[in-house]
């Protein structure tokens, strides 16, 4: 009997032993990426020279154009007339205001006439005060319709001067999609006016490029028709939205000084000389509390523990956030699964994101 209750509390007693002998489970492997201030750029990028501004020239008003005076690809300089208008319902809308500034001209002085007899009569006790601001009154209206046509002439004055379209700056015309007999709205394109005066490079870059990218960078821009002939560039804005198509984003870099080869539509090759570090960028799977609190999970070299670290955030490009403070290239940042961490949890080997 002693031997089986001696059997039975070995039996009751060996999973809890199996229990207290189990290894503790090795820490979860993490995916991560490395904080780089160039994630993979490309050494350089081929653009396009475009005009910084292009200008849509139209008419004020609506109308019949009587002649366009350019055509797609001349050169003006501002002042330069580029189309006019059918001048004829103009014309008679000045001359119907100029008679009517005549008419009020008219009509002011006989008030005036009438004010000065009323005023003799009251100052002689002749006629009664009554009268007299009555002739007062009329000489106000009489001042004021003279102002009203003066107005209205110096608006059609102004409107028939408008029918002569000119360029407002020295430029390029890019198109002319509307010829001489044509009638226009207020408003309608007559001619594309792309300046002269300010010209850049456009180039098309990826997402993750552009997330690296700083403002004030500058560029070596060369011809593709000539490598002897450059240019100094500097970035000056990234468009916020993708190509819907290619997902890449359209950069601008302004031309500084460049020579005269730098024409309208020449093929130019840039590539980055400036010693400005690039902005660091985290794909934003990696942020924790975006709109709130940013920050990230930072795995220490020491231990691999997690450490939750703050970040101010910059620009977001596609999936990627720019990060203007609070981390520095070279640290390790837990890119998936932020939320299922605690500060100071040690992690495993990394996976790379």
């Amino acid at each position: 009997m002693i031997a089986r209750l001696a059997i039975l509390m070995t039996l009751v007693a060996l999973p809890a032993f199996a229990d207290s002998t189990e290894p503790t489970p090795a820490p979860r492997p993490v995916a991560s990426v490395i904080a780089s201030a160039e994630p993979g750029r490309a050494s350089g990028y081929a653009g396009t020279v475009v005009a910084r501004a292009e200008t849509d020239l139209a008419f004020p008003m609506a109308g019949t154009v009587a002649e366009r005076l350019v055509d797609t690809g001349d050169v003006l300089a501002q002042g330069d007339i580029v189309a006019r208008l059918d001048p004829e319902d103009l014309e008679a809308d000045l001359r119907t205001a100029r008679a009517g500034v005549a008419v009020a001209q008219a009509q002011l002085r006989s008030a005036t006439d009438a004010r000065e007899r009323a005023s003799t009569l009251a100052d002689r006790g002749v006629d009664s005060t009554t009268r007299l601001e009555d002739a007062e009154r009329a000489l106000t209206a009489a001042q004021a319709r003279l102002e009203q046509a003066r107005a209205t002439e110096a608006r059609a004055t102004d409107m028939l001067n408008h029918a002569t379209l000119r360029a407002p700056q020295d430029g390029v015309v890019t198109t002319a999609p509307v010829d001489s007999g044509a009638t226009v709205t207020a408003g309608q394109a007559i001619v594309q006016l792309a300046g002269t005066d300010a010209r850049e490079v456009v180039i098309d870059v990826t997402e993750q490029d552009a997330a690296g990218m700083v403002p004030g960078t500058q560029f070596r821009a060369t011809l593709a028709a000539d490598p002897n002939i450059t240019a100094t560039a500097r970035l000056t804005r990234v468009e916020p939205v993708a190509a819907s198509a290619t997902r890449t984003r359209r950069v601008h870099l302004t031309l500084m000084e460049p020579p005269d080869a730098f024409r309208l539509g020449a093929l130019a090759r840039v590539t980055a000389t400036s010693t400005t570090q690039a902005a660091l960028s985290l794909p934003a799977s990696a942020i924790l509390a975006p709109d709130t609190d940013p920050a990230v999970w930072v795995v220490t070299p020491e231990g691999r523990a997690v450490r939750r670290t703050p970040v101010t955030l910059g620009a977001r490009l596609g999936d990627r956030l720019q990060i203007t403070s609070g981390i520095t290239p070279g640290e390790e940042i837990v890119a998936k699964g932020i939320n299922s961490l605690k500060d100071g949890q040690i992690v495993g080997p990394r996976v790379q994101q």
